[in-house]
């Protein structure tokens, strides 16, 4: 399906001299997920802000759910969910109790409330813990009810602001299970992390910001085909044989790197590892380990979002 759920474009975002957002434009399909990548103070938080109708933006237009978001602000708000960086749960509620709130805020009666709340729950493994103040939550729990709070009106598009950080492995994990469903399902997801397996494993697109500009955008392995570098590395059994194996790779049009006993070696294609295997065969010599590595999120962050 190719219907935009999300589309900002050219967004600027002054606060007095400080330019938060500078020309930024964005699009997200329904039922995909756009992965915001930046450092702290990158814009990331900001760009969610106005998405959301929190605030206005200074330049440029933006649409969710076919909404304009200063225009149409209600209707904005009517179709969307946020989890923000902190559980934004009532911790003196019950996690029942909170969830019942939240939908008898949006207009749902008493029993459908209850429902509701009672099917998140389950959703979201916190059957067990319905009854339970929010204050005795584990991390990992407060940030599922968070998510499940955020779920109660059945959003079009959701909007994840750093959804996992402070959660132990575990969590994380179960979390982004759950975001894979709500996908699955047709939801559309804008998700903001600093973590780069985070984007690499959920993101369809990719926009990378840097000082409130889009400095890279696209898939991740387009991305990666753009700033990272793959490499073959082969490691040697001894001292003796690193000359005769720099020799036998460089005579098949690759520009291999010493380092101890270990070659690196930059390549264009994953066939080329076959090539460097080939060469040191042909040359009577046998790597220890060899093995290619691909260019990584970590490549992209550190050569585009660090500068």
């Amino acid at each position: 399906m190719t219907e935009l759920m999300i589309e900002a474009t050219d967004v600027d975002k002054k606060f007095g001299d400080v330019v938060a957002l500078d020309g930024v434009s964005v699009t997200a399909r329904k039922g995909s997920v756009l992965g915001l990548l930046g450092h702290n103070g990158a814009g990331k938080t900001t760009l969610v802000n106005i998405l959301t109708t929190m605030l206005p933006p200074t330049g440029g237009s933006a649409k969710v759910a076919g909404f304009d978001v200063v225009r149409q602000s209600h209707d904005v708000r009517s179709r969307i969910g946020l989890t923000g960086q902190f559980a934004a749960v009532d911790e003196q509620l019950s996690g029942h109790d909170n969830l019942v709130l939240i939908a008898r805020l949006l207009g749902a009666g008493r029993a459908q409330a209850h429902r509701r709340a009672n099917d998140l729950l389950e959703q979201f493994d916190l059957t067990e813990a319905a009854k339970r103040n929010a204050k005795t939550y584990s991390g990992g729990m407060r940030r599922r009810l968070d998510l499940a709070a955020s779920l109660v009106g059945n959003p079009e598009v959701l909007f994840l602001d750093e959804p996992t950080t402070g959660l132990d492995p575990a969590s994380r994990l179960a979390m982004w299970e759950i975001v894979e469903k709500l996908v699955a399902d047709g939801t559309t997801v804008l998700l903001t992390t600093q973590y780069l397996d985070e984007a690499d494993r959920l993101a369809d697109s990719i926009t990378v910001l840097s000082h409130g500009k889009v400095v890279a955008s696209g898939t991740s392995a387009e991305l990666k085909a753009q700033v990272g570098q793959r490499t073959v590395t082969v490691t040697l059994d001894s001292a003796s044989e690193v000359d005769a194996a720099l020799r036998a790779i460089n005579g098949v049009g690759l520009h291999p790197v010493a380092d101890g006993l270990t070659l690196t070696t930059p390549v264009n294609a994953s066939r080329d590892l076959a090539t460097v295997v080939r060469a040191l065969d042909d040359n009577g010599l046998e790597a220890h380990e060899i093995g290619l590595k691909e260019p990584t999120l970590d490549d992209v962050y550190l050569t585009l979002a660090a500068n």
